[in-house]
């Protein structure tokens, strides 16, 4: 991974005095940036949920019940990440270091997924060089689609716009079968090459074979469903996950409004930290109660990569701050309906299939 050097611009002075105002707001309201009693119920709450659906869906007894137990279950666990593994990775979801560790690790490694690889990427890369190819792992070099004015524009790309949607309904599956596995072999679609220590090696292959007892072996053999059936809930679970996994995180950072900055041949790049988050993240609904809810502030994803140290519970009574420092600095900051940010993404697709080279929309707000 290519490890990059930031300016000096507008974007810094913005960021030291959106600190500070923050810094005051927590002083003032006596409240710590970790999660409150809020948070705490949205644990018990997910992790309750999580259970319950598993076990009405391993003791069904109609097919119909089974197939929607076992959905929903998919559908708890997914916002169990949203709102509990995601903070956890970031220290923030509870004050205790060592809680953080456990709910991060349980509410990850028991997806089938490596808890060390996901958080280690997630923080020394992406939130680092967000959309910067060759830094940021989650840039994708995947010759299906075009990401990248310097990725090669091959003549089905003009169609990616179209067949993006199937796709996607694999992103999950493929995440759990090959990703990671990929990984281990130092072969990968990912635009940067990690190690992986032999413990979470280790870790890695036994969660995804616990993973696969869970999910398909232990209701085969408690079940008095036809195996077939099983494998089907599997893969329509992971179809489910996959689109609304990329809905919620595709449209924050490919867009046709969001840059993809390049550095020269020293690896400078020609702006500051904060501003690359601003210019690369797009937030949808940031003052929805329900998206907080619901998506653990993953919809309010500029506030989130410049405060990553704030658990989601706080965004809401923070946002009129940070709107207001960004305002001051002349800072743009992109927000807008879910609709909008959606469309703005199938427009990138469109563009990054017809054109070689690509230049960002100007956010009007």
């Amino acid at each position: 991974m290519k490890k990059l050097k930031f300016a000096t611009d507008e974007g810094s002075a913005f960021y030291k005095e959106l600190r500070q105002k923050i810094d005051i707001h927590f002083l003032v309201n006596k409240s710590e940036r970790t999660g409150n009693k809020k948070m705490l119920f949205k644990i018990a709450l997910y992790f309750t949920l999580d259970i319950l659906f598993y076990v009405l869906m391993i003791t069904s007894t109609s097919l119909a019940s089974f197939l929607v137990f076992y959905l929903l279950m998919g559908l708890s666990i997914l916002l169990t990440a949203f709102n509990i593994s995601h903070d956890a990775a970031h220290g923030v979801a509870v004050k205790s270091k060592f809680w953080n560790r456990i709910l991060f690790s349980l509410s990850f490694n028991l997806q089938g997924n490596n808890a060390y690889v996901w958080g280690k990427n997630h923080n020394e890369s992406h939130h680092l060089y967000t959309n910067v190819e060759g830094s940021d792992i989650d840039v994708l070099n995947n010759p299906l689609f075009r990401m990248t004015a310097s990725q090669p524009l091959k003549w089905y790309h003009k169609y990616q716009q179209y067949y993006a949607p199937f796709l996607y309904l694999l992103y999950s599956i493929n995440w759990f079968l090959f990703r990671e596995t990929l990984m281990l072999i130092n072969y990968s679609s990912r635009t940067i090459k990690i190690e992986i220590p032999k413990a979470e090696v280790i870790k890695l292959i036994v969660y995804k074979l616990l993973y696969i007892g869970y999910m398909i072996v232990l209701p085969i053999y408690i079940l008095p469903f036809d195996w077939s059936m099983i494998i089907l809930a599997f893969v329509l679970n992971h179809f489910m996950v996959s689109l609304l996994f990329v809905g919620v995180l595709g449209v924050s950072h490919l867009s046709d409004f969001v840059h993809h900055p390049k550095t020269d041949s020293n690896n400078n790049l020609a702006l500051s930290w904060p501003k690359l988050q601003m210019c690369t993240s797009v937030d949808y609904n940031p003052s929805s109660t329900f998206f907080n809810w619901t998506l653990g502030g993953f919809n309010a994803h500029a506030l989130h990569h410049l405060l990553p140290n704030i658990c989601h519970v706080h965004y809401l009574d923070i946002l009129p701050i940070f709107r207001e420092v960004a305002k001051k600095h002349n800072m743009t900051y992109m927000e807008m309906s879910y609709r909008e940010s959606l469309a703005a993404h199938f427009r990138f697709l469109k563009i990054m299939g017809t054109k070689t080279h690509f230049t960002p929309r100007t956010y009007e707000g």
